[in-house]
C-alpha cells in the first residue's frame, strides 16, 4: 500500500471513528436511551443480532441481498443495451427522450401498487421495482457516454472497416466505460433503498421486513441497529464496485494520482 492511499484509509477510519464519538456523546447527553440509544449499545446489538448470527444471514441479509443485486444486474443490462443504442443515433435518443424523461420522473415507490398487482408479493415484484428504480442512471450515463465519444475514434473505426459490434466492443464500451461506471455507482446507491422500500410491504422476509416489524413493536435498539446494517451493506457494495472500476479502469487512477 502507498503512503498516499495509507493516508486516506486513515483519514476515513479516523471520520468514521469521529461520527460514533460525536453519536455516543450526544446521545449520552440527551439522556434518552430508549428512542436515542448509545453507539455502543447499537453496536452491540448489531453484532449479536445481526454480524454474529447465521440466522439472521440466511433469513434476512442474503435474501435482501439477492434481490438488490438481481434487480440491478437486470437494470444494468437493460441500461447499457439502450444506452449504447441511444447514445449512438441521433434520431433514436431525439425520439426516446420525452419517454424517458417521464419514466424517470415517476418515483419507484408510486409503481409499487401497479408492480404488486401484476407480479405479485414474490421476489419478482421487488426485483422489478429495483430494476425500475435504478435503470435511469445506468442508462443515462451510458447514453452520454457514448454520444461523447471523440468522432476521431469513430472515423477510425470506420476506416479500419470494424463491425458494429467491433465498434461498440473495442471502440465505445471502452471510451464510455467511465459514464457507464458512474451510473452503476449511483445507482447502487438507489438499489439499496428500493430494496428496503420493496420489503415494507407484503413481505415475509428481509431486512427491509424486519426493520419495519422492529418499528411496529417499538424496538427502537434494533432499529438503529438495522440502519447501521444497511450503511455497511452500502459501503460495502460501493468499496467492492469501486475494487471492479480500479480493475476496469486502471489508467484513470494512474493519472489521479499524477495529478495530485
Amino acid at each position: 500500500m502507498s503512503v498516499r492511499a495509507a493516508g486516506t484509509t486513515g483519514l476515513a477510519i479516523a471520520v468514521l471513528a469521529g461520527m460514533a464519538l460525536v453519536w455516543q456523546l450526544a446521545a449520552t447527553a440527551a439522556d434518552d436511551p430508549v428512542y436515542w440509544p448509545p453507539f455502543s449499545a447499537v453496536a452491540a446489538r448489531l453484532w449479536t443480532a445481526w454480524l454474529a448470527s447465521p440466522a439472521a444471514w440466511t433469513e434476512s441479509v442474503w435474501p435482501s441481498l439477492s434481490r438488490l443485486l438481481a434487480g440491478w444486474a437486470i437494470a444494468g443490462v437493460l441500461g447499457i443495451a439502450a444506452g449504447i443504442a441511444i447514445g449512438r443515433y441521433g434520431v433514436l435518443r431525439d425520439g426516446a427522450a420525452p419517454a424517458v424523461a417521464f419514466l424517470r420522473s415517476i418515483p419507484p415507490p408510486a409503481v409499487l401498487p401497479v408492480v404488486l398487482v401484476l407480479l405479485g408479493a414474490g421476489d419478482g415484484m421487488r426485483i422489478a421495482l429495483i430494476a425500475f428504480g435504478v435503470v435511469w442512471p445506468i442508462l443515462l450515463n451510458t447514453a452520454d457516454g457514448v454520444a461523447s465519444v471523440d468522432p476521431v475514434q469513430r472515423d477510425t473505426a470506420r476506416a479500419y472497416r470494424l463491425t458494429a459490434i467491433d465498434t461498440v466492443t473495442r471502440v465505445v464500451l471502452p471510451a464510455a466505460a467511465p459514464r457507464i461506471l458512474a451510473g452503476l455507482r449511483v445507482s447502487l446507491s438507489i438499489a439499496v433503498i428500493l430494496m428496503v422500500i420493496s420489503e415494507l410491504y407484503a413481505a415475509l422476509n428481509g431486512i427491509g421486513f424486519e426493520l419495519i416489524q422492529a418499528q411496529r413493536t417499538f424496538r427502537s435498539l434494533d432499529v438503529w441497529a438495522i440502519i447501521l446494517l444497511l450503511g455497511i451493506i452500502g459501503f460495502a457494495l460501493n468499496a467492492v464496485l469501486s475494487v471492479v472500476e480500479t480493475r476496469v479502469l486502471p489508467w484513470r487512477r494512474i493519472a489521479e494520482d499524477g495529478t495530485t
